[in-house]
């Protein structure tokens, strides 16, 4: 299994994913009954007990740690807390002997979906191994089988094995679709930085031959002409810095905080619902990309005071109280106005032919997105990311 980056303990089911193990602690009525109805000496059923609770405990404790572990994955604290749990039901033995088996459910849950793949199958066939000689041994002895309890077991192995499968599977997806779309932002990247200096550094280039031809006959015109170059390299400059600043900006927290610093900068207001975290790692990348786009667009075109971002799972809302929509549904100067690159060509609605806009439903494509454009509660342009 390759090493992946830890759980981030903010997202909720990190942090509070432990309560699906708390729901399943019910079942430790069945221990428990046979416990009440064991006749065994005192010191064995208060070691029960005590291993009863402490089992529990552990189990809990277990889970914490599970969660915050990557999937497919088994840290040693996590281990360390299977062990605990197994020593703990092995303790009820004195007082319930073959009632211990009614552990076996937990164990498998716990080895199923909090630590790796090859735990899950060791601990599985054990427990169905287990569960099955408690049934032969129990009908050699002339006493009721638990059967219930073999049927419960060999379900839950059913059932486990599929879920983790299927969790794998979307894991690594996940994964899949990180890489593509870090793909993505280093080939948008690269055609963003391509293009930005191949024009600059051609039209250096030619205004650079012109002043050496002008520099003795026209000193003045030559002059305005360096005077261009250096205002040129100064854009070209700027533009390198803004997509570089962009790339290191690519997680959607941290946009988040370059955007509402940047529409603060221009006297608007930015309100955030939701968390960065509704959204995969995967969802992010992309998102990020939308946003920064934008908020660039909103700072030049919309003339807006207020900005509302909401998240969502799947989900990732922009919207303005600036200019709004024209008539016809489609953005206007608003956020997509005609102020932007390529916009106001004869026969062409300013949505279609700017650049950013372009990169933005393109870039929502390639991330199996759609984007859309609506006029929301601030009655502005809304720029909508829905998977």
């Amino acid at each position: 299994m390759r090493n992946r980056e830890p759980v981030d303990t903010r997202d909720g089911w990190a942090r509070y994913g432990w309560l699906m193990g708390a729901v399943w602690l019910v079942f430790l009525f069945y221990p428990g009954r046979a416990l009440v109805r064991s006749e065994a000496e005192p010191w064995t059923l208060a070691l029960g007990w005590a291993a009863l609770v402490a089992f529990a405990a552990t189990y809990l404790a277990g889970f914490v740690s599970g969660m915050r572990t990557p999937v497919g994955e088994s840290g040693c604290l996590t281990q360390g807390f299977f062990w605990a749990t197994l020593a703990c039901a092995l303790l009820t033995v004195p007082a319930i002997g073959w009632g211990t088996t009614s552990f076996i459910p937990f164990l498998m849950a716990y080895a199923s979906y909090l630590m790796s793949r090859r735990w899950h199958w060791a601990v599985m066939t054990a427990g169905v191994a287990i569960m099955v000689l408690a049934v032969v041994l129990a009908a050699s002895r002339g006493d009721t089988p638990v059967w219930s309890l073999l049927w419960i077991v060999l379900l839950m192995a059913a059932v486990n094995t599929i879920n983790t499968w299927l969790i794998t599977r979307s894991v690594r997806a996940d994964e899949l679709r990180l890489e593509l779309a870090t793909s993505e932002e280093r080939e948008s990247v690269a055609r963003d930085v391509h293009d930005l200096l191949g024009h600059s550094l051609t039209v250096v280039k030619l205004k650079a031959e012109l002043a050496a031809r002008l520099i003795d006959k026209h000193p003045a015109a030559a002059r305005r002409e360096l005077d261009e170059i250096v205002h040129l390299t100064t854009e070209a400059l700027a533009g390198v810095r803004g997509t570089v600043t962009g790339l290191r900006a690519e997680g959607l927290s941290e946009q988040l905080a370059a955007s509402s610093a940047a529409l603060a900068s221009g006297g608007i207001t930015m309100k955030v619902r939701g968390s960065a975290n509704a959204l995969s790692a995967a969802q992010s990348l992309p998102a990020a990309w939308v946003l920064r786009e934008a908020t660039t667009n909103i700072l030049r075109h919309a003339g807006a005071s207020r900005v509302l971002v909401e998240l969502a799972p799947g989900t990732l809302s922009v919207e303005d109280d600036g200019v709004g929509l024209p008539g016809g549904g489609l953005p206007g100067a608003g956020l997509t106005g005609a102020g932007l690159p390529g916009a106001g060509l004869p026969g062409e609605h300013p949505v279609e032919s700017g650049n950013g806009l372009r990169g933005m439903r393109e870039r929502a494509s390639a991330a199996g997105a759609e984007l859309s454009f609506s006029s929301g509660e601030l009655h502005g342009t809304k720029v909508s990311l829905t998977w």
